[in-house]
């Protein structure tokens, strides 16, 4: 633990980074700009050359750290996993998918484990980051290295620590959010907090990896819940006829005892959609129901269906049935000023308009492609044919979208994100979530 602790004070340690993606990528350049020598593993081919060719692909890197980074040789990427016979200490940040049946897949975490068990050595440092549910590093991962015959907190060192990335955060990344840290052992979660403290600027230790597994899972259900509470409230003031945006701002003019939170067409993105099934999935072994995460997430699937049903009422009323329309979705993307279109509810709302006959087509300078049930799909450009559409849904609301603009062009708008917040309405084109 010592000469460990050396080398991350003298920065001669050598790091690795398992998953080059917007987690691991943001790590591995955070690492080298603090002074470390870094690897980054990666099984894509294409994506370990273009970072060795000093191409960026995550939007929250820095494209000049980048650089920088490579043209020094302090950062390298590879698919060459014997790497790790020499480094320090690896950080392992693979994805964690769930299921068909909702279950979660820890099959990339044991594949990149398997890597780390065949060039485990002591005084190796190895951090999960990679969201799972808790017991995930002590019930998995820990018998997988203690094959090696090596001691836990005395030969080799096992921590968890939660990715909190948030893409598109302009204020908080990743050296300013604070960096939940828990070890197998107490030498576990020390030497971990002195590595990770020499980037990250504020770095929070709790008790065991079980602890820091639940953290995580706790951010994302909280959110989860709490937009579901959103959604129904929508629900609730739809039917009283009542603005539900204006109800939410004026209940967050209170100082305490309030914190606002959103409807929209539904929930997207790797986290807040899946993290909770983890939960769901580890208790059921308790005999345990999580009533309100499941309650949560039954309103919260339900929002697509919920925008489709809004979009065929507001058509009706102006005489047009969903089949036959031809119907624009504004931004596709799971949230605002962002290219990732995972597990966003957009998709959803346009199979959901395809199957009831609507022809429907998508703009987002974004995402120029995406594809839905194995059929591929362009952006199509915006003003130029945007008052031939019958109606413009707008699920995500992107900065740059002109909206008074699109507004007095489009024939009818749905709008599920209160983008059109303070436009006069004289034509009664506006039609909210």
């Amino acid at each position: 633990m010592n000469t460990f602790a050396k080398k991350i004070a003298n920065r001669s340690a050598h790091v690795a980074v398992i998953g080059l993606g917007y987690v691991g990528l943001p790590l591995a350049v955070e690492m080298g700009k603090s002074g470390f020598r870094v690897t980054g593993l990666d099984l894509d081919a294409a994506r370990v050359a273009q970072l060795n060719a000093g191409e960026n692909y995550i939007k929250d890197v820095n494209d000049a750290d980048l650089r920088d980074l490579v043209t020094s040789g302090r950062l390298v990427a590879s698919t060459d996993f014997s790497v790790l016979n020499s480094v320090d200490a690896v950080s392992i940040c693979v994805p964690t998918p769930l299921g068909k049946g909702k279950d979660p897949d820890v099959s990339y975490i044991i594949a990149a484990v398997e890597h780390v068990q065949r060039h485990l050595h002591r005084g190796q440092l190895i951090v999960l980051e990679s969201t799972t549910y808790p017991g995930t590093t002590n019930e998995v991962v820990f018998p997988m290295l203690s094959k090696s015959g090596l001691t836990v907190g005395e030969d080799f060192f096992l921590a968890f620590s939660p990715e909190r990335i948030d893409p598109g955060n302009a204020q908080y990344q990743l050296k300013n959010t604070p960096k939940i840290i828990g070890g197998m052992t107490q030498n576990c979660t020390e030497l971990a907090c002195a590595l990770y403290q020499t980037f990250i600027d504020r770095v929070i230790p709790v008790s065991s990896t079980r602890a820091a597994e639940m953290v995580k899972l706790l951010e994302n259900t909280f959110r989860a819940i709490n937009i579901g509470l959103a959604n129904e409230i929508a629900i609730m003031c739809n039917h009283l006829d009542i603005d539900t945006w204006e109800v939410i701002d004026a209940a967050a003019s209170k100082p305490f005892g309030f914190m606002p939170f959103y409807p929209g067409p539904g929930l997207g993105g790797h986290c807040i959609p899946i993290d909770p099934h983890y939960l769901l999935w580890k208790l059921k072994f308790m005999n345990y129901n999580a009533r309100f995460i499941q309650l949560a997430d039954e309103v919260n699937s339900s929002m697509p269906r919920l925008v489709v049903d809004r979009i065929a009422q507001a058509l009706n009323d102006r005489e047009r049935a969903v089949k036959g329309s031809r119907i624009l979705v504004l931004g596709v993307a799971y949230k605002q000023d962002i290219d990732d279109y995972r597990e966003s509810p957009a998709l959803d709302v346009m199979h959901l308009l395809r199957s009831r006959g609507a022809q429907v087509e998508y703009h987002d300078p974004y995402v120029p492609t995406i594809s839905i049930e194995g059929e591929s799909f362009a952006s199509v450009p915006l003003h130029k044919t945007l008052a031939s559409y019958d109606c413009v849904a707008i699920l995500t609301h992107h900065s740059i979208f002109d909206i008074a603009g699109i507004v007095a062009t489009a024939q009818l708008v749905v709008d599920t994100r209160n983008a059109t917040k303070g436009l006069r309405d004289s034509q009664q084109k506006i039609v909210k979530l």
